[in-house]
């Protein structure tokens, strides 16, 4: 009998590897198509196979998989990658697997066709426009009224997303965005919005279930990288009825529904605004199964492979997760092991994207993490506690890029020296 596989295309640093043990957990036998195997560290740390596979060409996907199914019962496939996610789609239909729609998921994907399909549904957005060059920019921004943000209308990872507050800010991010310094997969296509302040919410959807709300907090402005999260989220009975009905609308309005879907909203003055909908798992599902005893990688490829999922919470405990951002560029001198920090009780993991010598350069995305802490106990105030202390536990030393004839040796993106300091602030 053939060995059960589960194909994976491609991968990612924080979901990657935790789709991978599940797979292997559940019996399956995992198998990565990545355009490169060598950007996941875990493959070849894990020893998991790995095919170098063009995952952006369909056909070559379909070749791929159907030379595999001549050794292995290919069971499912699926991904942890927003940017293939529809592609996997289409590999579902082809091979006659479970799988999201991938209509629906290119419609997600694309935020201005996503904006228009909620606001036809009456799902509450921001004010927005769209653009293609700096006067489309200009012009809308002067609509909407500032402060903006600016955003690739299709995109990941908060990459290219900035506040402007004021008409300078403005024309820096849209010199940034068309000036080529910002790779874009077709012609630029610029989301002008509204800035909807209050706090900021993650909801965890599988199927048509909300599983709860994940309350997060950003690093200071203008970009929008995650600093911490805690989950289930502060709210009212009220509140979470608000924030529940319109994420699940959101799924009405998009096509979605089957599998993981997370939901980015603010509650401003108007209430629960939707900010983003995201055809996938949030990118830190550890939480959840912390919190809840309900691991959404496991249940997303049981949905997969046709078998029968399971969503109730096994407990109710309070997580949160703390990002270790850097304050500046240059060089890592140092950074403190992270034994330490993951010996403090109630610390359920501590990980370092990052070694001593490497190159720091923040782009104003979820690259710019050098790595994170969660923690998990029984109340709120405990688990804030508990984060704080193993997070002082790790500290680091971040000194200038060398320089050689009055030039700073570091890239494009190189800032002026500074004065050498560590880590904490």
């Amino acid at each position: 009998m053939a060995r059960k596989a589960l194909i994976l295309v491609e991968g990612t640093r924080s979901n990657g590897l935790l789709y991978v043990q599940a797979a292997q957990r559940l019996g399956l036998h995992p198998i990565t198509l990545s355009a490169d195997p060598d950007q996941h560290d875990y493959i070849s740390a894990e020893s998991i196979e790995a095919i170098r596979v063009d995952t952006g060409n369909l056909d070559a996907l379909v070749q791929e998989c159907s030379q595999l199914r001549a050794i292995y019962d290919i069971v499912g496939i699926t991904s942890a990658k927003e940017e293939v996610y529809a592609t996997v789609g289409k590999l579902c239909r082809y091979f006659d697997l479970p799988g999201p729609n991938p209509t629906s998921i290119e419609r997600c994907r694309d935020k201005f066709t996503q904006r228009q399909l909620l606001a036809v549904a009456g799902v509450p957005i921001p004010a927005h426009r769209l653009a293609a060059n700096a006067t489309d920019v200009k012009s809308s921004a002067a609509e909407i009224g500032l402060p903006v943000i600016l955003k690739p209308a299709v995109g990941a990872g908060s990459r290219g997303v900035r506040l402007c507050r004021n008409v300078d800010e403005l024309a820096e991010h849209t010199n940034y965005l068309l000036g080529g310094q910002h790779i874009w997969p077709s012609s630029p296509r610029i989301l002008v919005e509204e800035f909807a302040q209050g706090p900021h919410y993650i909801a965890h959807v599988m199927g048509n279930e909300v599983i709860g709300f994940e309350a997060a907090d950003f690093e200071h402005p203008p970009h929008f990288v995650f600093r911490e999260t805690i989950f289930p989220a502060p709210l009212t009975d009220d509140e979470y009825k608000r924030i529940a009905d319109v994420s699940l609308s959101c799924l009405q309005a998009l096509g979605l529904g089957w599998g993981p879907t997370a939901i980015e909203l603010r509650w401003t003055k108007r209430g629960p605004v939707v900010i983003e909908v995201n055809p996938r798992l949030a990118g830190g599902p550890q939480p959840v199964q912390l919190a809840y005893g309900v691991d959404l990688v496991t249940e997303h490829i049981k949905l997969v492979i046709g078998e029968e999922w399971d969503l109730r919470r096994r407990h109710s405990h309070i997580a949160a997760w703390r990002s270790l951002l850097p304050d500046r560029d240059g060089i890592l001198d140092w950074i403190d092991d992270d034994s330490r920090a993951a010996a403090v009780p109630g610390v359920a993991e501590v990980k370092l994207y990052v070694k001593p010598k490497m190159p720091i350069v923040r782009k104003g995305d979820y690259r710019d993490s050098m790595g994170y802490v969660i923690a998990v106990s029984h109340s709120r105030p405990l688990t804030e506690a508990i984060l704080q202390r193993a997070v002082d536990l790790i500290d680091w030393s971040i000194i200038p890029f060398p320089t050689f004839a009055n030039r700073t040796i570091c890239g494009p993106h190189c800032p002026a020296p500074a004065e050498v300091a560590p880590g904490k602030r």
